[in-house]
This record gives structure tokens, C-alpha cells and sequence, in this order.
């Protein structure tokens, strides 16, 4: 199914009939993943598919939606979808991860049901099981406003979603066996942009455009361009944003950004591009900007990139900020939140590093390598199943010793205020996510982090987002409300480095169980490992 049914919802109770309001609509979807075959670099290669589609169906929902989606899998593995970005509030059984959910087995299937609540913005879904996100099942999520809110711009007169990404020729059971063998992968083969090495975008003279664009690929930081045209920064993962006019942009593994460009140019053809940022070996996938009106078509060298590399795009990213004035999803302007006044209840401090462990390649965050159970953290916290996961693996500092595996979890309280800490000493790019959570990026500085640094905090106006880059030899700071109750994947958008450790899972607690805090448990919840034969 293309387009979802859109039906009114009729909740029938004993004593009255309500009709949820029409502004709230269930959309209902069906989604069959298969493999098959594409050549994507001039190869032909097995690629994952989702409704015989690669990328994955483009799912554009509303405000508030509430989306019902049942995905059946014809893979020959287990399989999860993730929604990144999505806040899944009160209900991190829909999160789509191994610790959150029991991955569907093959010629299975499972139904999400979830809402898009209090949320706008550009965002993306992908597989979260094994490699598989390395061979598609990936795709665009587009939450719009509700009509009654206001935006902060004029409605664009089109809308285009570019998913952008690093690329391997590699089957994804190869690259995962690779990972297996305690092997790092090897340098990317490709860029694509939608899935694709050539792809046109039309519009018209004068008119003004959306690019929704997004870092879908496994590890490399990209720079996105258009050969002789600005961009209007408006919005990043759910925030509205300064507008300011940006040349080039850096987007990080995970990230999202939303840009109004203007066909104001000679009526001709242009390059789009994405290039790797950071890389000895710079890969490149370009598209064409196409002028309704065009005869000519694309020619000249290429924009080029920045010429200037990490401090220049740590200075570009603190430009980023947030619009005050402005609202997101909800009526209040985005500025009536005054994170910057609010004492955090904890400081954690988060280094990732690279290990050894028998021999085999790990990846670690304060000295501890995660590693997946066979029963879900969260099924086994429901059923207080013993044995499955530590809450004293991970601490809140560095640990400074040999690295050691475990499924790690640390422990905070409903509402607690964090300021987490992300500590880079590798010489690599480093891109973190939370599930659940958008969170105010409030610094960033190069070396080692250390108390005083808090003086050069923003904390006025720094956007909220769901995943930050750490430069190299750098530290990123940020402020989280946990507000959101449940089991929240905290991990590294690089797969590779989450694949091989570099994750755990907060535990947002509170002892009382409250369906105003987070939802039951799904009827048609899936139990797998300790968690089979239990009743929710």
C-alpha cells in the first residue's frame, strides 16, 4: 500500500461513544520486506526492499497521526525497523530496537502503533537488526504541522526528501561477517543520494523550494551543496531554526536537516552534491536541480567543498540556534522552555574508545562493550526477569581501565535533568544518538572536557536535537529533560562502532506504574528468549 487508508477511529465504551478528533487521524499502512535485486554502483547486488521499493516507502504524516503499520518479513533473518527521531512518548515498546522489542521473526509479522505526537520536523526510519540497514529498509519520515499551528516561512511550492548515504557494492551478511571476524570494515565503495548515482529534481523559475535532507549511511560524515544556490537553514530534527544562509552544510551519520532554497538563477541545470567529509578518499554523488524551463544542461566543475575541515565545521555547527520565538509542534514559542536555568540533577561523562577483547575488534563507551541478550531489557524489566542486563556495568565517568562486555544499563529517575558529556580522545568522527529524546546541543570544544568549560555553554539558544557529531580529540555537551519514560537506546550512528559496543540503554524509571507516565505493554507484543510463555 502507497498511501495509507485514512478512517476515523471510533473508541466504543461502555457508557459513551467518542470520536477522536479529526485532527488525529490512524493511518494505516502495510509493509512487506523482501530482498531483491538493483545495481546501485554498476553492480548488480542484493539489496533489502520494502514494498518492492529501495529506498523504503517515503511515510509523510502529520502532527498527532497516529500510525498503525504492520510489517510483515520475508528475509531469511529476523528483522526490526526503528523510527530515528521519532519520541515514541510514553511507549518505548514501539522503538524497534533489540532492547526494546523481539525482532520479527522470518515469514513473520509484527504491527506498530504509534503517534507522532507533539513532533515536526524531517526525520528517517531504518533496520536496526545485524547489517541490514547496510543493504536498504531505509526511508524518509516526514512529520508536517497541523494546519492550526503556524511555521516560521512561507509555505514552500514543493517538497523534496533526499536521503544521502555512504554505500557498499558488499553484500550486508558479508560487511556483518567482516565485523564477526573482529575486522573493521573497509573504506565505502560509494555515495548515493535516494538510493541512487544519477537522480533530477525539477522546479520552477522564482519559486522557492524544500530540501529534506538526511545522513542514512553507515559511517561517513557527508557535505551537501547546490552548484550556484543558497540555503535557508529553517529546521533540524524537530527544531526550528535562525534561518541563516549556508553554502555548504556538514550532516552528520544519523542527522537531519530541513532547507528552503530559491530558484533564483538562470533558468539551466545545476549539481547537487553530496561528498565524504573528513576522508583521505573523497567519494561524491551528485543529482540535477532542473529549472522547468531548462535547455542547458549541468556543466563546470563541481561546487566545491569546504576547503577547511573540523574546527570549520564545529564553528558552522554553532550556528545553529534555536528560533525563540517560534513554536515547533505545540502553540507555546520554542524559547518558553528555559533549559539554560534549570540545575541538572547528574553529570555523566561519556568516552568512547577502541578494543581488543579476545583478540577481536570492540568498540566501548567509559571502558564497557555492549552486548545484545537474547531477551529484550525491557521485556525482562516488565517481567522482572533476573539475570538479562547490569545497571552496574556502566558508570557515569570514564573508567580508565581494560575494556569488558556486558549488557549495560544505566539507571536514572523520571525526570531527572542530565548533562551528558560525549568525550571523543580517537582521532575518528563520532556521531551519538538517543531513542526517545530530543536534547539541546550546548557545546562543543576540542580536548578534554572539564568543569570550567561550562562557561562557554550556550544556554539561551541551542537547538534540540536527537543526534550530535563529536569531533575528533573533541567533546560535544549536552542537556536532556527525561521526561519520557521507558528503555532508551543511547548508541553511535556509526553501525559499525554500535554493532561491535559503542551503546547501552538508560533506564528512565519511576517505581510507580502509571499509565500517565507510559502505556501498557502491546497486546500483540512479540516474546523471545526468557520473556516466551509469559502473559502481559
Amino acid at each position: 500500500m502507497g498511501k495509507p487508508v485514512m478512517k476515523l477511529h471510533l473508541i466504543i465504551g461502555v457508557l459513551a461513544v467518542s470520536l477522536v478528533n479529526a485532527e488525529d487521524p490512524y493511518l494505516y499502512y502495510t509493509w512487506t520486506v523482501t530482498y531483491g535485486t538493483r545495481s546501485i554502483l554498476g553492480v548488480p547486488q542484493q539489496v533489502i526492499l520494502i514494498n518492492n521499493q529501495f529506498p523504503g516507502p517515503k511515510l509523510d504524516v502529520v502532527t498527532n497521526n497516529n500510525i498503525i503499520l504492520n510489517l510483515i518479513n520475508k528475509l531469511d533473518q529476523p528483522f526490526l525497523l526503528t523510527w530515528n527521531g521519532v519520541k515514541q512518548r510514553k511507549n518505548s515498546w514501539q522503538d524497534g530496537v533489540l532492547g526494546t522489542n523481539c525482532p520479527i521473526p522470518p515469514n513473520s509479522n509484527y504491527t506498530y502503533k504509534f503517534q507522532a505526537k507533539d513532533q515536526i520536523g524531517s526525520y528517517t526510519y531504518f533496520p536496526s537488526t545485524l547489517m541490514h540497514r547496510a543493504a536498504g529498509g531505509f526511508g524518509a519520515l516526514n512529520i508536517y504541522h497541523r494546519s492550526v499551528i503556524p511555521i516560521p516561512y512561507a509555505n514552500p511550492d514543493g517538497d523534496f526528501t533526499l536521503l544521502i548515504g555512504d554505500w557498499y557494492k558488499t553484500s550486508h551478511k558479508a560487511l556483518q561477517q567482516t565485523l564477526d571476524s573482529g575486522k573493521s570494515l573497509p573504506f565505502p565503495h560509494g555515495v548515493l543520494i535516494n538510493g541512487q548515482t544519477k537522480t533530477t529534481f525539477t522546479g520552477e523559475q522564482g519559486k522557492t523550494y524544500m530540501f529534506r535532507i538526511s545522513n542514512v549511511g553507515l559511517s561517513t560524515s557527508l557535505n551537501f551543496r547546490i552548484q550556484g544556490h543558497s540555503m535557508k537553514l529553517v529546521e533540524v530534527e524537530g527544531s526550528h531554526v535562525i534561518q541563516n544562509l549556508y553554502d555548504s552544510l556538514d550532516v552528520h551519520v544519523g542527522q537531519s536537516v530541513t532547507v528552503l532554497v530559491t530558484l533564483n538563477q538562470p533558468p539551466k541545470d545545476y549539481y547537487i552534491v553530496a561528498s565524504t567529509r573528513f576522508t583521505r578518499t573523497v567519494l561524491t554523488a551528485t543529482a540535477v536541480l532542473h529549472y522547468a524551463n531548462s535547455q542547458t544542461p549541468v556543466s563546470g566543475p563541481l561546487p566545491a567543498a569546504p576547503a577547511y575541515k573540523y574546527h570549520w565545521s564545529m564553528q558552522q555547527a554553532r550556528t545553529y540556534r534555536w528560533n525563540l520565538t517560534s513554536n515547533a509542534a505545540r502553540p507555546n514559542p520554542q524559547g518558553s522552555f528555559h533549559y539554560g536555568k534549570i540545575t541538572p540533577t547528574k553529570t555523566i561523562v561519556l568516552a568512547n574508545s577502541v578494543s581488543y577483547i579476545n583478540g577481536k575488534l570492540r568498540y566501548a563507551v567509559n571502558g564497557v562493550s555492549y552486548v545484545n541478550a537474547d531477551t529484550p531489557l525491557k521485556l525482562a524489566d516488565y517481567f522482572n526477569i533476573p539475570g538479562i542486563f547490569s545497571m552496574n556495568a556502566v558508570q557515569g565517568v570514564p573508567s580508565g581501565v581494560a575494556a569488558t562486555v556486558a549488557t549495560s544499563v544505566m539507571r536514572t529517575n523520571l525526570h531527572d535533568f542530565l548533562e551528558v558529556v560525549f568525550q571523543n580522545n580517537e582521532n575518528t568522527m563520532q556521531s551519538w544518538h538517543l531513542d526517545g529524546y530530543d536534547f539541546w546541543v550546548v557545546g562543543f570544544g576540542s580536548g578534554q572536557w572539564t568543569p570550567k568549560k561550562r562557561r562557554t555553554y550556550n544556554l539561551v539558544d541551542a537547538l534540540t536535537r536527537h543526534t550530535t557529531q563529536v569531533y575528533p580529540n573533541s567533546w560535544t555537551a549536552i542537556l536532556v529533560s527525561l521526561d519520557n519514560q521507558g528503555m532508551w537506546n543511547m548508541r553511535s550512528a556509526s553501525w559499525e562502532r554500535q554493532y561491535l559496543g559503542q551503546q547501552f540503554y538508560l533506564r528512565v524509571w519511576n517505581p510507580v506504574r502509571s499509565l500517565a507516565n507510559e502505556y501498557d505493554i502491546p497486546s500483540n507484543v512479540l516474546l523471545c528468549g526468557k520473556a516466551v510463555g509469559r502473559h502481559p
